[in-house]
């Protein structure tokens, strides 16, 4: 395993690319409504990225054809998008990646649409908080596997989720998947220990069921094998020359979210 260390400097093209994912994806999560489609959505993603002079990272990635990726309801990661039109009570997963100067920013969010099942509300609820209590585990000196306990201990406490084991967080920089894979769920205290210049994609993705897994036969969708509800949420974040963290593909770095857990980011790339 390599995991690549990046400079300030580095960060700095990092914190463009979130940025214009920042921004995409907010304007994706207001034009969601009952009646929108995903296609439309992508349209909207695609757009951005052209106004920003970015590039897609998923457009083309190992032949996938669009620039969101956009799951519904049991279909929890990788769906494609299509004119299937948004309806009330559903759970919307979209994905989505940019490059701008050559490195990569990654971020995923659900939502509910209209009027939504409170359990499918808290799973989606859990799922966001299980992503910043690993970010916050994942600090300077800790080992990889703090991150997954974290997420999974949380996701454990709050009800009975099926965490799905295929599937998890990475690393990220010049690529948009590095070393290292980061699962959502194991003991703590094992893996790489974590250093200033590490850039990593938390990436918890759970169901309100069974936390097996099935591919559609396009080749891309994943969906709960039980059709059970899922959500899906992602942050790329740096650890910075300073030891503080960074979250790279939130408007604000992440300081709300991460002060309410005791921890202060980085002011190098405020």
């Amino acid at each position: 395993m390599v995991i690549q260390i990046k400079t300030l400097e580095q960060f700095r093209s990092m914190r463009k690319a979130g940025i214009v994912v920042a921004e995409a994806l907010e304007l994706m999560k207001s034009a969601i409504a009952i009646g929108v489609t995903t296609l439309e959505l992508d349209a909207i993603a695609a757009d951005h990225l052209k106004s920003r002079g970015a590039i897609p990272s998923f457009l083309g990635y190992h032949g996938y054809p669009n620039v969101i990726c956009a799951s519904i309801n049991h279909e929890i990661v990788h769906g494609i998008p299509n004119e299937r039109p948004i309806h009330a009570g559903d759970i919307v997963s979209i994905d989505f990646g940019a490059i701008v100067e050559g490195w990569h920013g990654d971020s995923a969010f659900s939502v509910g649409v209209d009027k939504v099942n409170p359990a499918d509300q808290k799973l989606m609820d859990t799922c966001e908080a299980s992503m910043w209590r690993g970010i916050a585990a994942g600090s300077v000196g800790a080992h990889l596997t703090d991150i997954s306990f974290a997420i999974e201990s949380y996701i454990n406490s709050q009800g009975n989720y099926g965490i799905l084991r295929e599937y998890g967080g990475h690393g990220i920089g010049s690529e948009m998947h590095m070393d290292p894979h980061i699962l959502n769920y194991g003991q703590a205290g094992f893996g790489p220990i974590l250093t200033a210049g590490i850039a990593l994609a938390i990436e918890p993705m759970i169901t309100r069921g069974s936390a097996k897994t099935k591919i559609l036969s396009d080749d891309w969708t994943v969906i709960s094998a039980d059709k059970s509800m899922g959500a899906h949420f992602e942050h790329s974040y740096a650890l910075l020359p300073d030891g503080k963290p960074f979250v790279l593909t939130a408007l604000d770095g992440g300081r709300a979210k991460l002060a309410a857990l005791g921890i202060e980011i980085s002011d190098l790339l405020s």
